[in-house]
């Protein structure tokens, strides 16, 4: 692409972009490869699990483990957007990624982290009815509830994806092509531009903060009337099972938003690169691949269905 000249100032605007990564020689890389590449088989391996485990097994046929299998999905998707390209990265001397690559890499990335966050509020809800309202959960939340509720989530994901892709890269970026991260996201890449990015800093936190706060809102008042109803229980077995299968989603909660408020929601993120790539490493690789252990270890119905699952394919 030709330079652009304005007078006494020349701005070259850059086609390709460098993804320098995490600064190390090549025993530091080879270190950080293999921390990955366990990180994202483990994360593969347990959501492909349970995906298979609630798509098969009869008994997990219900609102719970639809929008369960549906995290899972989106903790897999998210992951793989990433870590494929980081980890041939470690090794690659180049390290390049197009314009359009890195445009279509923050796309994908922001719609399934968005989405995720509201699949998270929606999960709480669905707790709330269950628990709270059992006479009135099977109609409320029925089949065709369920599936718009999740394509609900994947509108809001889009259209915050939109946004910041679309506001993002009108930018003219001719600081610099390095982008002094592992992958292509809206802070590192506010910082290669030359233009007024306070729009983008503006709609970034305004926006993620918008998001974390409703999600985290809806969580707190389904958990706060969930715990009320909790008290008021007789059967102590009854009291355990709902703490059990709460208290997997409210770590679940604790964890994405943690790491998010960190990442986007607080002044100074921009700047704190070096911070950002290690709370990056967190929510695209431990929290995906933690999902599937929080849920599955606490959660009883889904050890009863890995076992039954197990019996039926060791019985062929």
């Amino acid at each position: 692409m030709p330079p652009h000249r304005n007078g006494n100032l020349s701005m070259v605007y850059f086609q390709d972009f460098v993804l320098e990564g995490f600064e190390g020689g090549l025993g530091t890389q080879a270190l950080l490869f293999a921390v990955f590449l366990a990180l994202y088989m483990m994360t593969v391996l347990g959501n492909l699990t349970m995906i298979m485990v609630i798509t098969l097994d009869a008994h997990l046929h219900s609102p719970m483990y639809f929008f369960l299998k549906n995290l899972s999905f989106l903790d897999l998707c998210y992951s793989s957007v990433i870590t494929p390209n980081a980890l041939v990265n470690f090794f690659s001397p180049s390290k390049v990624i197009t314009f359009a690559g890195c445009a279509t890499q923050l796309f994908f990335f922001s719609l399934l982290v968005t989405t995720e966050g509201f699949l998270l509020g929606v999960m709480a809800y669905d707790r709330f009815m269950a628990i709270c309202s059992p006479l009135r959960y099977p109609i409320t939340m029925c089949h065709s509830a369920c599936t718009r509720l999740v394509l609900g989530t994947y509108c809001g994901g889009c259209l915050n994806s939109v946004v910041q892709t679309s506001f993002t890269f009108r930018l003219p970026f001719c600081n610099s092509n390095h982008i002094n991260h592992f992958f292509c996201d809206v802070p590192p890449l506010l910082q290669l531009a030359c233009g007024n990015t306070a729009i983008n800093e503006l709609l970034l936190f305004g926006i993620c903060g918008i998001i974390i706060v409703g999600v985290t809102f809806v969580v707190l008042i389904s958990y706060g009337y969930i715990t009320v109803t909790i008290l008021r229980m007789r059967s102590g077995a009854g009291r355990r099972k709902v703490f059990s299968t709460c208290g997997s989603h409210m770590a679940a909660v604790t964890l994405f938003v943690g790491t998010v408020f960190v990442m986007y929601a607080q002044p100074g993120a921009i700047e704190s690169m070096e911070q950002g790539k290690v709370v990056s490493v967190f929510y695209t690789l431990v929290i995906p691949m933690l999902n599937p252990l929080i849920y599955s270890l606490r959660n009883k119905d889904v050890k009863e269905a890995l076992w039954r699952l197990g019996q039926k394919y060791t019985a062929m």
